[in-house]
């Protein structure tokens, strides 16, 4: 209930009993003119005069008591009135000897009705002049009055009066507490989020809360049934009159909610939340209340959420989701129509080139750049989405093969045109996979993940062919890559029943033959096919990361090798064991930890442990190779350069490796003894060797030729089938024992 509200309340409350109080008047005047008329001996006039008094305080009842309550001056009337009604009573009883028992009864009419209006002090004040008039009409009286009957009438008048007073006062009480109450849920309704409105099932609002204000932008005065329906949005509108007739014939105190949109007093539209609670069976209520909530910001995030959600923050292309929603619609559509839905996935090459080089704010321009070519070339109705990264898919419909091919050629060449990068001119290329289905009549249409797939599988037959091209998706690619997970479990199979086993090829004193070295070879001895060379199965292990725990498994096998020899024979420990390190192995986070452990368990001299890393591994991210051998060094272990000659690193770099050992590649020694530009390689390598520091080591000598010439060229070490095959354990401690290489 509103402050307005209170306020009409309390005057409707002090009117009726003002008209009450004059009808008691009229009633106490009605009384006195009867006895006047029957006891009195008076005549006509003073009859006519009581009448007209009686007339008189019965027009004060019909006179607009509720616009007259309000006025300041009107307490003190009323007082006077009462006052007034009191000197009158007075006044007949002085002159009715016989009147003195109606005195009493008129006093405590009057002071009912002063304790109905009136303040306490008032209230007291009228009861002390009443007690006054009765001991003054006793003291007056020719017949005496018994001083018995006298004190008990006092006594009673004086008790009323308590009471009355303590009726005033409770009534204050009662009226403050109740009106400070109602001003309590008053204020915390009208900073409530929620405006609060009653409303009568055939129109009209009996209620409005004052935050009617802040929500909607009106005064309560001005909300109405009609008014609520002007401000409903004309879309929501159908909705709206729904959800009022389900909320005005529901079950009391059943609740129906919609949203709808608004129009504010400022013109704005919001949206709003609405709550509608039938109490139309509340005598108290006899209406429908509703609660409004504005939940324009709610909805906005919302939208700003689902943006996010479908929409890739930096292109402000479909993403992932969005885009898989509309190809499973174009899947629909073309299953009722028999169309054509062909698919592109493109991905930029060294991309991450770009990013590492340019930084990344370049790589961000490089993406919304080609995002902006590839969209020129395509229709209104086909779908560009960025996928994640620098990968982007494109959904046309009703194209040949023919037509997507040209499309490919242009998406090519749109990518290709050269761009300006901050102070840099960067022409990038992309890998395109195309991959194409119809919908037949009756056919529940491709499978969405299926078609991407088959473009995935495009696109990396386009970049194994050389990258800047497009591929056109064959089932062929989907049995190689089934091919591959096959050999992904079989490998796995292997790791996990021990089926590894790790062979040694000594390594040797060119000068003396004498054996100084072994270098650990893995082989799978595979239940069907055999042994199996490293060729076989290696470059799966890299590509699918199961090297790491396979070449932690080579390692901590050969380190337990070296162990048993060094305890068996003494000669073991002037030998070193040489280890290959892969790429994925040696950027695997834990590895100078896993060595560490592995030296640690197996007890061995870490400087008979030799890692080797190729070349072309030594030139990616300088900074953390350096770094990872450094640690490596400080365990102890000597570091070789595997295959050294064919990743073309400079002087400075190699200058900054921590290296104890060049690998001359076998491809140089293989025509080092017929071709004279291997040979000066060679002599090149061992010449930098040695002004390094560094001690020399050719792999693949088959020949006495070769051996020849590699001694007088100065190289140190050696190894290859001249000397002797990779073989088991036993064929090194055989040598070890004292048996020269064969």
């Amino acid at each position: 209930m509103s402050v307005n509200a209170l306020e009409q309340h309390e005057g409707d409350y002090r009117a009726r009993q003002i008209r009450l109080g004059t009808w008691v008047a009229v009633g106490v005047i009605a009384i006195g003119a009867v006895r006047v008329h029957l006891d009195w001996q008076g005549g006509p006039l003073l009859v006519a005069l009581i009448t007209l008094a009686g007339v008189s305080q019965a027009a004060m009842a019909f006179l607009p008591w509720r616009d007259l309550v309000d006025r300041p001056w009107l307490p003190k009337v009323l007082v006077a009135w009462w006052v007034a009604n009191l000197a009158v009573l007075l006044a007949f009883t002085a002159y009715d000897v016989a009147a003195l028992a109606i005195y009493p009864a008129g006093v405590t009419l009057v002071l009912a009705s002063t304790a109905a209006l009136a303040s306490e002090r008032a209230v007291i004040g009228i009861g002390a002049a009443s007690l006054a008039g009765y001991v003054t009409l006793v003291l007056t009286r020719d017949r005496p009055v018994t001083g018995t009957l006298a004190a008990l009438t006092l006594a009673l008048m004086a008790g009323v009066m308590w009471f009355c007073a303590r009726t005033a006062s409770n009534r204050r009480r009662l009226d403050t507490a109740r009106l400070s109450a109602e001003r309590r849920i008053e204020a915390l309704l009208e900073n409530s989020s929620d405006a609060v409105i009653a409303v009568l099932p055939g129109g009209g609002v009996t209620y409005c809360s004052p935050s009617v204000r802040s929500v909607l932008g009106y005064e309560q005065s001005y909300v109405t049934s009609e008014l609520l329906m002007d401000i409903t949005h004309p879309d929501f509108l159908p909705l709206v009159m729904e959800w009022w007739l389900a909320v005005a014939n529901g079950a009391p105190g059943s609740c129906a909610r919609v949203e709808s949109r608004v129009r504010r007093g400022d013109g704005a539209w919001i949206y709003a939340d609405v709550i509608g609670t039938n109490r139309l069976h509340d005598p108290s209520l006899e209406a429908a209340v509703i609660s409004i909530r504005d939940i324009t910001e709610r909805k906005e995030l919302e939208e700003e959420l689902t943006r996010q959600a479908f929409a890739d923050s930096l292109t402000g292309m479909p993403n992932r989701a969005l885009f898989r929603d509309r190809l499973e619609h174009a899947i629909a559509r073309n299953r009722r129509c028999g169309g054509r839905i062909t698919l592109l996935l493109v991905d930029l090459d060294d991309f991450k080139l770009v990013n590492d080089s340019l930084g990344h704010n370049a790589g961000d321009q490089l993406i919304a750049t080609t995002a902006l070519r590839l969209h020129q070339q395509l229709r209104a109705a086909d779908t560009l989405a960025r996928l994640g990264g620098d990968e982007f898919a494109i959904l046309v419909e009703d194209v040949s093969e023919i037509e997507a091919m040209d499309l490919g050629d242009r998406l090519l060449a749109a990518i290709r045109r050269p761009l300006r990068l901050g102070n840099r001119e960067v022409v990038c290329s992309a890998s395109i996979g195309v991959a194409t289905a119809k919908a037949a009549d009756g056919d529940d249409g491709p499978d969405p993940g299926e078609l991407l797939r088959n473009a995935d599988l495009a696109m990396y037959a386009a970049k194994a062919a050389g990258r800047d091209r497009y591929a056109l998706f064959d089932p062929g690619m989907y049995a190689d890559i089934l091919r591959e997970a096959d050999d992904r479990a079989e490998l796995e199979r292997a790791l996990a029943r021990d089926e590894f086993v790790v062979h040694y090829q000594p390594i040797v004193d060119l000068p003396t033959s004498r054996l100084i070295g072994v270098e650990a070879l893995v082989r799978w001895e595979h239940p069907l096919r055999g042994l199996v060379g490293p060729n076989a199965f290696i470059p799966l292990a890299e590509s699918t990361g199961l090297i790491v725990p396979l070449g932690r498994w080579v390692l901590r096998q050969a380190c337990e090798q070296l162990a048993r020899w060094c305890v068996e024979f003494p000669a073991a420990e002037r030998i070193r064991m040489n280890v290959n390190l892969s790429a994925r192995q040696f950027q695997h986070e834990g590895l100078v930890e896993e060595v560490g452990q592995i030296l640690a368990e197996t007890g061995i001299n870490a400087q008979q442990v030799v890692l080797e890393i190729t070349e072309s591994l030594l030139m990616q991210d300088t900074d953390s190779t350096i770094e990872t051998l450094g640690r490596l060094k400080a365990l102890g272990v000597r570091l070789a350069i595997d295959d050294f000659g064919t990743g073309y690193s400079s002087l400075s770099y190699l200058k900054r490796f921590p290296v104890d050992i060049l690998k001359i590649d076998r491809s140089f020694v293989d025509g080092i003894d017929t071709e004279h530009g291997d040979a000066t390689l060679a002599e090149a390598v061992v010449q930098l060797g040695r002004a390094l520091q560094l001690q020399t080591v050719a792999e693949g000598i088959e020949t006495q030729e070769q051996w020849s010439t590699l001694q007088d060229l100065g190289c140190e070490f050696g190894q290859g089938y001249l000397f002797a095959k990779p073989g088991a354990a036993d064929a090194i401690s055989s040598i070890l024992g004292g048996a020269k290489p064969s």
